[in-house]
């Protein structure tokens, strides 16, 4: 089995109920990265795993779910991070990224896609600021359109698990 699959396991990430996703969709199980990451055995073989697999200049993250991913994965690496904000603030400078990415190769880094709108979101918002941005790598696809989603929007979607190896 592969080893980020075995440890979502052990970190209990999969839980089975009756539960409306982001997407708005229904689901019989749940996938809780959110949770698993804040097992620093599970957050640092992620982030292990996408920097030794993945060139970038920048990892990104969109706010929440792929904030702590994003500071992993730049710590494992030894590059700059990004935050791509839910919404833009009406304070401050106002700005929907938080980091340098203007003409630099970003790496977007998920939690969970299902649909694939956040990372849609995310690689827009990359690309309006002057990023090139054409890659996300997801620690759990759960196979029900993003990749196809992304496909068609020019972008490629790198999965660590399929949900159907952990279901």
């Amino acid at each position: 089995m592969n080893a980020i699959a075995d440890l979502l396991i052990r970190c209990k990430a999969i839980e089975f109920g009756d539960f409306t996703l982001a997407s708005g969709a229904k689901s019989r199980y749940y996938v809780d990265i959110k949770t698993a990451v804040t097992h620093p055995e599970f957050l640092e073989a992620i982030a292990r795993e996408i920097a030794c697999r993945y060139t970038f200049d920048v990892v990104a993250g969109v706010a929440v779910g792929g904030v702590p991913l994003a500071v992993a994965v730049s710590l494992a690496a030894k590059k700059p991070f990004a935050i791509i904000r839910a919404e833009e603030k009406d304070h401050g400078k106002k700005s929907l990224i938080i980091g340098d990415v203007k003409g630099k190769e970003i790496l977007l880094v998920e939690d969970v896609t299902t649909s694939g709108g956040s990372a849609l979101y995310g690689i827009a918002v990359l690309r309006n600021a002057g990023a090139t941005a054409d890659r996300v790598v997801t620690v759990v696809d759960r196979e029900q359109g993003a990749e196809e989603a992304l496909k068609k929007q020019a972008i490629n979607l790198f999965p660590l698990v399929r949900v159907s190896e952990i279901l």
